[in-house]
């Protein structure tokens, strides 16, 4: 996907039309003084809430000295 550069003056002037650009699924490259320093473009995937129960499942591990004290705290107890 080719992505236009962007300077960050206009960046910062344009940012509302450039964000409506890129919920159409344009990309920006941010420029300062010509130097690419940052990208904007559409995220790729949102992060779900966890799901009740998925500690439930048999994929799910956890230590069994998982409530243990930790040595490194040892002075402190």
């Amino acid at each position: 996907m080719i992505s236009d550069a962007v300077g960050v003056f206009e960046a910062k002037t344009h940012l509302s039309a450039l964000i409506e650009q890129v919920r159409h699924g344009r990309r920006f490259t941010i420029t300062k003084r010509g130097e690419p320093v940052a990208e904007l473009g559409p995220v790729s995937q949102l992060a779900g809430r966890a799901q009740r129960g998925s500690a439930k499942s048999p994929s799910f591990h956890m230590s069994a000295d998982f409530d243990a004290p930790l040595d490194d705290f040892a002075d402190y107890m």
